[in-house]
């Protein structure tokens, strides 16, 4: 008897649709990988490959993480990879680049940015190949990169600006009114000129808040934890940090908020007060307390977080390169006005 050799390779097909949604319903049933690969007659490991491929990192109310597999998200990414089958240009002459830049992104506590780092990186190795900032957020939604747009909170909060005109409720000012301030405080000529908010973990007035500084011309931030969110323990904090840093102070403006009606009692620099309903006014902190969220999420308490913590926030806020500064850090950016 002869045996006859089957020569005809059998060739891939890609999952349908359908069979993506019936993983999604066996995936929920928590049936194994092995026994859907079975009921689909496929392998185990294109199952394992879909699974991880479609699988989306989400929060619950409670802020903590949790995946699930969703076919329509396996199918999109399919989708947008097939329509990527072409040399991926830069990745292999950029390495380098690329490894330094998902390990700056991955941090906890980051200072990077993509726009930050390239500047950073073709400063400081300019012999080797270095992308542009647009082709790293393209290769980026692309899913070409180890790292996702989740990695990059500050993109995913961004959104185009529309034509609504900045409108003021009538409310009478705490204080001197931010039309008395300087011109040179509002064109930015000189340091010590600060803006002032309070950030709340929970709403609730006996739960820890934060005191924000941010220096208008430099963007240097100051972050303190309170153990409150009253007025008169704001006004001892702020009173606390004038005294420690004598000359560093020349002006604080802050917003008309119920918090702040007790800093009129300040001494040692000059108060003022923004518009009501006005956050455009005090724009360099309401943009650095965006920043804060991304290590600190909203509605999360601030009792869990250390001072220590909350000073790694700041140095890292500090040492994050700014487009705006030339691409240098706050930090580094201050020490040539002081």
């Amino acid at each position: 008897m002869t045996q006859t050799k089957n020569s005809t390779m059998s060739v891939y097909q890609q999952l349908k649709p359908e069979e993506r949604g019936m993983i999604q319903t066996l995936n929920r049933q928590n049936v194994p990988v092995r026994e859907i690969a079975r009921e689909l007659h496929r392998s185990p490991s294109t199952i394992s490959r879909e699974l991880h491929r479609g699988t989306v990192k989400q929060r619950d109310t409670n802020y903590l993480f949790f995946t699930n597999y969703y076919a329509d998200a396996g199918q999109a990414i399919y989708e947008k990879n097939r329509s990527h089958c072409h040399s991926k240009g830069l990745l292999r002459p950029c390495k380098f680049f690329f490894n330094l830049l998902t390990k700056a992104l991955k941090k906890h506590f980051r200072s990077a940015g993509v726009d930050g780092f390239v500047h950073q990186f073709q400063a400081k190795y300019p012999r080797f190949k270095c992308p542009s900032t647009p082709t790293v957020y393209r290769y980026i939604d692309r899913d070409l990169l180890d790292v996702k747009n989740s990695d990059l909170p500050k993109k995913l909060r961004r959104r185009v600006k529309g034509k609504h005109k900045h409108s003021r409720h009538n409310k009478k000012i705490l204080g001197t009114s931010i039309e008395e301030r300087p011109k040179s405080v509002t064109e930015r000529t000189a340091f010590g000129n600060w803006e002032g908010d309070l950030v709340k973990g929970r709403r609730v007035a006996s739960e820890p808040a934060l005191l924000t500084l941010t220096e208008r011309m430099s963007r240097f931030e100051i972050i303190i934890k309170l153990p409150d969110y009253h007025a008169q323990t704001y006004l001892d904090a702020l009173q606390k940090v004038i005294d420690q840093y004598p000359g560093w102070f020349k002006s604080i403006t802050f917003d008309n908020g119920s918090e702040f009606s007790k800093l009129t009692q300040i001494k040692g620099t000059k108060i003022y007060f923004a518009h009501p309903f006005s956050p455009w006014e005090r724009g360099s902190n309401e943009n650095t307390n965006g920043l804060i969220r991304e290590y600190i999420p909203k509605g999360r308490s601030l009792k869990q977080f250390t001072e220590a913590q909350i000073h790694q926030v700041q140095n890292a806020i500090n040492d994050k390169p700014r487009k705006i500064l030339h691409c240098l850090s706050a930090k580094a950016f201050s020490k040539t006005l002081r």
